[in-house]
């Protein structure tokens, strides 16, 4: 009985932390200052602006569906482009803010906005035409509310009906960042006469979200994940892909640096947005993970990789990421074999 006793115990507490988690995660987007930063993006904001303005043929006299709507710049947009009424859901305080701004751009008789968890709430529709969401995070994956996306689109999206963006691809690639990590990295090395190595370990086990120059980059860039928003489940977001890449000059790779490209494949003209090095810059920059060695490749040859992702057992918003990687090559003294193991948290 002592034994389930514990077992209770530890359940609740697991419980106890989750909702502390996800209290935090609602909690974050009730600051302006996080909203200017989304609004500010201009890649992001504009793309969904076209995608949906542009396509009024798709919205006109349709019931659309805002998932996590904040500001409800984008139940906005549909209006703009025709929709009968639009349910912005959202369950951080920044709703409130959002019904003034609705009502300041004469919009409150088109658009209900509701607080609370999309799981937990009563729509006015019981199914709706078409639902848009800015759903993703650092990584895409990081802190994202896909599988609320997910949830929606399972209980009320109509049977043809449309999402707003459909496709999300994951990409990696190897770049040289010997003096970046030097800095981040080799710093715990001696810091003031003192051996902090210990940090060391802690610094290689958290990817760093930062802009890459795409003069970094050695190998070209490997496309590991892509998910149809129509097609893919919950269980989907937890996933291990090997990959290959292939190194475009001879060079030293410190790190990989991952990114994600957005599709809204329903437009009369599809459109895309990337997060990518080689783009213009997203609030979303880029992820880097750094490597314990450094590898040596030359010009055409391959690094066999393999990336596993999966949601933390604590705490569904962060992720546990494994990369294991391999070069092995004709050189002996160039051969790398090694795994990583990531917390984004």
């Amino acid at each position: 009985m002592a034994g389930e006793k514990m077992d209770v115990e530890q359940a609740e507490q697991a419980l106890k932390s989750m909702a502390h988690s996800e209290q935090h995660y609602f909690n974050s987007y009730n600051h302006h200052g996080i909203h200017e930063e989304m609004l500010k993006d201009e890649v992001r904001t504009r793309s969904y602006m076209n995608a949906i303005v542009q396509n009024k043929h798709l919205f006109k006299d349709k019931i659309v569906l805002d998932v996590g709507c904040g500001t409800a710049i984008l139940s906005m947009f549909a209006v703009k482009a025709g929709a009968k009424h639009v349910i912005g859901v959202d369950m951080s305080t920044i709703i409130f803010k959002a019904k003034e701004i609705v009502a300041t751009n004469g919009m409150s008789d088109k658009i209900t906005l509701i607080q609370g968890k999309m799981e937990e709430i009563e729509l006015p529709f019981p199914k709706v035409d078409i639902i848009i969401s800015e759903w993703m995070g650092y990584f895409l994956l990081y802190e994202s509310m896909l599988d609320t996306v997910l949830y929606a689109r399972d209980k009320y999206l109509n049977k043809d009906g449309l999402i707003f963006p459909d496709k999300a691809t994951i990409f990696v690639c190897g770049i040289e960042d010997g003096e970046y990590k030097d800095e981040k990295i080799g710093f715990w090395d001696n810091v003031y006469g003192f051996d902090y190595s210990p940090l060391k370990e802690t610094a290689l086990t958290e990817p760093l979200v930062d802009t890459v120059e795409v003069k970094a980059a050695v190998t070209d860039p490997a496309s590991v994940l892509t998910l149809d928003l129509y097609k893919c489940t919950v269980a989907d977001l937890a996933f291990s892909v090997p990959f290959k890449l292939s190194c475009r000059r001879d060079d030293f790779v410190h790190a990989l640096v991952a990114w994600f490209d957005i599709d809204f494949t329903a437009c009369h003209k599809p459109i895309r947005f990337s997060t990518g090095p080689h783009t213009k810059y997203t609030h979303w920059k880029q992820t880097v993970f750094y490597l314990k060695d450094v590898l040596t490749v030359q010009q055409g040859e391959e690094v066999e990789c393999n990336l596993e992702v999966r949601p933390n057992d604590k705490n569904r918003r962060d992720l546990d990421i494994s990369i294991k990687y391999l070069l092995d090559t004709q050189d002996s003294t160039r051969y790398a074999e090694g795994r990583l193991d990531y917390k984004m948290c």
